[in-house]
């Protein structure tokens, strides 16, 4: 199928209500390193713009009090890490309690990859929240049984992300994208994007959706990033994670088109995406 208004229309999302911020929901960013503080920024602002209403950023320790001026919209959670700026064993207890009070997560943009990504996703499988799973997050997951969480994971891999959820050769996902995409999303009871030119989003049920706008501007670093924090904007207001998802791949493609025309069809950075949601948005 094709993802365009009449799909968007078909899978609405919540209304816009009047209220404080707790009405709007209570997100959960899991996201930033060392190595890529601006990850936990470029994925807070998305699900701002995207109308999130109450934001926390979990983060490495050594980076939170820069995150949290340059963020001052967030509270800011700093997460024990190791030598190597990874987050430590310890982190995941942590944010086993940062959960129980958050409506949506969207965990591992700007993560470093380590063996403590295992305990942070039990630990955010183990909540109610919404969830969206990318980059660090997705190298670590393991074939979830039907009953694992209480609502449909989402999963934004990139060709070579997903070539390791399934155990193949990014080839394979070059040749069938929507058949790769199809085989992960049963394999982990998940929605899944499979990232590329054309966007695929992909149901365990098999349904799939191919979106092919957007602007070659949008392959850029730290464009995932924003893409992610979209899908979390959107799970927090209360969106079902299908209809979450969907909006969020057109809602990316469609600000990258009018950055295209405004700027160029390349040149323009992640950090001006977000920029463009609010317009975007349904009233």
């Amino acid at each position: 199928m094709k993802l365009d208004q009449a799909a968007l229309d078909a899978h609405p999302l919540p209304p816009v209500v009047d209220g404080d911020k707790e009405t709007k929901g209570r997100l959960l960013v899991v996201a930033g390193s060392r190595e890529v503080p601006g990850a936990a920024l470029l994925t807070a602002t998305a699900a701002m713009r995207a109308g999130a209403g109450k934001l926390r950023i979990a983060t490495s320790e050594s980076i939170a009090v820069a995150v949290g001026i340059a963020m001052p919209e967030a509270m800011v959670v700093p997460l024990p890490e190791d030598d190597d700026g990874a987050l430590a064993f310890a982190a995941a207890d942590e944010l086993a309690h940062q959960v129980r009070s958050a409506d949506s997560v969207i965990a591992g943009p700007g993560l470093k990859q380590s063996d403590s990504c295992n305990r942070i996703a039990d630990a955010l499988l183990a909540s109610t929240a919404r969830l969206a799973f990318d980059a660090a997050m997705l190298r670590c997951l393991e074939p979830l049984p039907d009953n694992k969480h209480s609502s449909e994971l989402i999963l934004l891999p990139h060709a070579g992300e997903l070539a390791d959820l399934l155990d193949c050769g990014e080839e394979a996902i070059e040749r069938d994208p929507v058949g790769c995409g199809h085989r992960a999303a049963e394999l982990y009871r998940a929605i899944v994007l499979v990232k590329g030119v054309a966007s695929n989003v992909v149901t365990p049920d098999g349904e799939s959706w191919t979106y092919e706008g957007g602007a070659p501007g949008l392959g850029v670093s730290g464009s995932g990033d924003v893409l992610a924090g979209i899908v979390a904007g959107l799970l927090a207001r209360g969106a079902e994670p299908l209809n979450a998802l969907l909006w969020s791949v057109w809602l990316h493609g469609e600000a990258g088109a009018k950055l295209a025309k405004k700027v160029g069809p390349i040149g323009f950075l992640a950090r001006e995406i977000a920029s463009e949601i609010p317009a975007l948005l349904p009233r």
